[in-house]
């Protein structure tokens, strides 16, 4: 790969990973890692373009459906592709489905662009995670197998010590904090070729005194009823947070800090 590339373009494909929840910004909106990647890109290449077409609560047969072929047809010269991790989520989960859609998904996108990129998402530490981590080490392995037949390249995001850990993640438990999203920016920044700013990305955030008991429960509280029921109560009826969102940026355009 070379060093220091010069990208024009760029389209980010996916879900609330890469929509940027839970970067959240003062009036509202999210920004996120793509929102910061872009920035970079746009500073070093006059008229850079960006477009984000990723909406929070995406299954994969969403993201092929809706965004696959409107990335495609932009051209753009670096296209990320993040998908799948919420289909493994679910209860039940079809992997062989989860397998082929992913599948075409690359098919489609790495012909239309110089450069995919394919990530190995980051988890949590956690029962939770822990729960569903062979499903999304199966989704792994077909990430990488995926990116060396296609020409991708893989961000490894789910081997980094530093996004395993808890104090990265928002109090939701599903999406990074604003160093988190910082970091998965300066990952994705390096494995385009460009020069580090950021060396120690993977190293882990210094230890501080973990909480007492109490402030772990009232967390704990706190987090199944604003984010764990929520959550179930949308699982059980078919909804999604994504319904009826349009993605924040749809079209390629000039990218503007």
């Amino acid at each position: 790969m070379q060093t220091n590339p010069t990208y024009s373009s760029l389209v980010a494909v996916g879900d609330s990973f890469t929509e940027g929840m839970s970067d959240l910004l003062p009036d509202g909106t999210y920004r996120g890692w793509a929102d910061l990647l872009a920035g970079r890109m746009a500073a070093v290449t006059p008229g850079f373009r960006y477009a984000n077409l990723a909406v929070r609560g995406k299954l994969i047969k969403q993201i092929v459906d809706e965004q696959v072929d409107v990335a495609a047809a932009m051209q753009a010269d670096v296209i990320t592709l993040v998908g799948g991790l919420n289909d493994t989520l679910r209860p039940k989960c079809d992997m062989v489905r989860v397998r082929d859609l992913l599948t075409e998904a690359v098919e489609r996108l790495a012909p239309s662009c110089k450069q995919l990129v394919l990530m190995r998402s980051p988890a949590r530490q956690g029962p939770v995670q822990a729960r569903f981590r062979p499903r999304m080490e199966e989704l792994f392995t077909v990430v990488d197998e995926l990116a060396d037949r296609h020409g991708a390249v893989v961000v490894d995001l789910y081997g980094a010590p530093s996004l395993s850990d808890q104090r990265l993640w928002d109090v939701d438990r599903l999406h990074l904090t604003a160093e988190g999203h910082r970091r998965v920016a300066e990952a994705v920044w390096q494995t385009l070729g460009y020069d580090p700013e950021d060396t120690e990305w993977r190293t882990p955030i210094p230890a501080t005194v973990p909480p007492r008991w109490l402030a772990r429960r009232i967390a704990d509280a706190r987090f199944a009823r604003q984010h764990l029921l929520p959550w179930i109560g949308r699982r059980l009826t078919g909804r999604s947070s994504g319904d009826g969102l349009p993605p924040k940026r749809p079209d390629l355009l000039p990218y503007e800090h």
